[in-house]
């Protein structure tokens, strides 16, 4: 334990690399299990139209939104399988106590990509866009569904287990590593950084709020959805649990990290002395749930990969989703960059 934060710096769990083993291995199963089979099928007028998760993705090359088909192809596939490949390998590597020269830095890769890594935040995107559209029409859910339930459950279940503390002082042979000194230029620079990215944040906020997220195209007749119109129609429609928790992701938790990263960046600039535990405390909120504001980005991305019926029934993506999306990522970028030792040190004094 931390004596100043009381954080929990290394914890010891008995077998852990072996169940890390087990559980990166039965993730990655799932997760090709995933791939070749039905995902969602969708039923509406007499049209059928069903799509697998490499599918889905290339519907939306097709359509011209390439931008969201990498950003959904990322999050939700090939970066949480290098995430599993990489700590399959180190749980392996402790296990046989072998420590080849890549171990350094592939425990610095699978640290940077795992705030990158979303299935799960992508699995209850698809849950809340099967709640959207049971009313327009039948779905049914396919074999590759239920995989990648499995999938993101695991995964999961790898996340909690993986300890990357517990990895490095295992790769320096319990020397712990040096404390790395802060000084002004870099203490001036995470601040000067962290306003800059907050600004970028609020400016994206504006256009991710006022304009529409995407249309819905009904036999020739378009109408655009913004965020906050898709959690009234939710509501009034008697989805309440959906609602909320579209409201949060969407609304609450971007705002509420603006205000709580403006608020620590502002008191490290003064150099407050006060309230220091419960700023750790809100750093590390923001942290953690900073990517969930991800489910209405893959909402739409469910939405259009599933509903391409012509005239009759599609869904297209508006301006806003890219804009949020982008409002999501530098918020989590400011995050990552805002140095939180300036919490405890006074940057001023720093020589």
């Amino acid at each position: 334990m931390c004596p100043v934060c009381n954080h929990t710096l290394l914890s010891y769990r008995n077998g852990a690399s072996e169940k890390l083993l087990a559980y990166t291995t039965s993730a990655l199963i799932f997760l090709l299990l995933s791939l070749p089979f039905n995902f969602l099928t969708f039923k509406a007028s007499g049209q059928k139209h069903s799509i697998d998760l490499p599918t889905g993705i290339t519907i939306l090359v097709e359509n011209d939104y390439l931008s969201l088909a990498i950003i959904t192809s990322l999050a939700t596939l090939l970066l949480p399988g290098m995430v599993l490949a990489g700590m399959l390998l180190l749980s392996l590597a402790q296990i046989q106590n072998r420590r080849p020269f890549y171990l350094p830095r592939l425990l610095q890769l699978v640290k940077a990509l795992l705030p990158w890594s979303m299935a799960e935040i992508f699995l209850v995107g698809t849950l809340v866009s099967l709640i959207k559209i049971t009313e327009l029409a039948d779905v049914s859910i396919g074999l590759s569904f239920y995989a990648f339930i499995g999938f993101s459950a695991f995964t999961a279940l790898c996340i909690s287990q993986f300890d990357a503390t517990r990895y490095a002082m295992w790769l320096s042979q319990g020397v712990p590593p040096q404390p790395k000194p802060l000084c002004e230029a870099q203490a001036k620079a995470s601040i000067q950084r962290t306003w800059a990215l907050l600004l970028t944040a609020c400016i994206l906020y504006i256009p991710a709020n006022l304009l529409p997220i995407m249309y819905t195209e009904f036999f020739g007749e378009e109408t655009p959805n913004t965020i906050i119109g898709g959690v009234i129609s939710l509501w009034e429609s008697g989805s309440y649990p959906v609602a909320i928790i579209i409201l949060v992701a969407s609304v609450i938790v971007p705002v509420a990290k603006i205000i709580i990263l403006a608020w620590l960046n502002f008191s490290v600039q003064r150099e407050k002395t006060t309230s220091k535990q419960l700023r750790i405390r809100y750093y590390r909120i923001t942290e953690a749930i900073g990517r969930w504001s991800m489910i209405d980005v893959f909402v739409v991305a469910v939405l259009v990969s599933l509903i391409q019926m012509g005239n009759t029934m599609s869904i297209y993506p508006g301006q806003a989703a890219l804009a949020f999306c982008a409002v999501v990522f530098v918020t989590m970028i400011a995050a990552m960059t805002f140095d939180s030792r300036l919490i405890w040190q006074q940057w001023k004094q720093l020589s």
